[in-house]
């Protein structure tokens, strides 16, 4: 388990929200359908995905998602900054594929 701001600090990602810093990742989720992370993510997972857009927040705080990270370059559109603000979730974002994000997070996760 390690928190929202271990997170930013252990993999460098651009922030464009930071959530609470002190909600915590208990583990990771890997996917682009969101009716897909509806059904099957944990919360308090990371969900980490190329879907940049409002939606992905309305799902990450049904499911009880504190962080998302956009891969392959994606940048979040600014309703979807502006609805992670209001939801105190995390955004962050890499040119990396979704393979080495979760990667990255699965190795930061066992160190912890």
């Amino acid at each position: 388990m390690i928190s929202i701001e271990q997170l930013f600090s252990h993999l460098g990602y651009k922030k464009f929200s930071e959530g609470d810093l002190q909600k915590t990742i208990t583990t990771g989720y890997t996917s682009d359908l969101l009716s897909d992370v509806m059904g099957n993510a944990d919360e308090g997972s990371v969900l980490i995905t190329i879907q940049a857009h409002k939606n992905t927040i309305a799902v990450a705080s049904l499911v009880g998602m504190p962080a998302i990270i956009l891969c392959n370059g994606r940048t979040p559109t600014e309703d979807m900054i502006g609805a992670a603000k209001e939801e105190g979730i995390a955004i962050l974002a890499t040119s990396e594929s979704q393979f080495t994000a979760s990667y990255k997070v699965a190795k930061l996760l066992a160190l912890v």
